[in-house]
């Protein structure tokens, strides 16, 4: 295995860490959600009971939504390729640039590899969008900066 394929998987088993997070707290977040309600169903009568439960349903649709997101960029980072494909920035791509390194994967933040920092980021972000398709040497303007493309792994 090549170096920055050595780089791509360890890059992509921190962001599937970092996604396994998120879902399993929203995993528990949802079952603490359930046994809230269920106790306030045995416990109480009258209107702290409708009280209790409505506010145990808000927390339990609050967790199920955390939990479908989580899954979401689960998905999405099932689509990565860890392989070496030089040329242009597409998902799955390490860009280094003048200012930043990139991961195009998922918005999963920063990233440390070997000493070196890493923005996971999604090819749908802003930035990412502007990545997208480029070519090591090209440079773009993002926040009124002038950024180039280093290379590109």
């Amino acid at each position: 295995m090549s170096l920055s394929n050595d780089l791509k998987a360890d890059l992509y088993s921190q962001c599937l860490a970092y996604v396994n997070q998120r879902v399993d707290t929203a995993r528990q977040a949802l079952n603490d959600a359930q046994e809230s309600a269920n106790a306030e169903e045995k416990s109480s009568a009258g209107d702290k009971y409708e009280t209790g439960r409505a506010m145990a349903h808000l927390e339990r649709e609050k967790a199920l939504g955390q939990l479908n997101e989580g899954l979401k960029l689960k998905t999405a980072l099932e689509k990565v390729s860890i392989e070496n494909k030089e040329g242009e920035v597409r998902l799955g791509s390490i860009v280094f640039t003048n200012k930043t390194n990139f991961y195009l994967t998922i918005g999963a933040g920063k990233l440390l590899s070997g000493g070196v920092e890493f923005i996971a980021l999604a090819p749908a972000s802003p930035l990412g969008a502007l990545l997208m398709g480029r070519k090591k040497g090209d440079q773009f303007v993002f926040n009124n900066q002038t950024w180039v493309i280093k290379d590109i792994k």
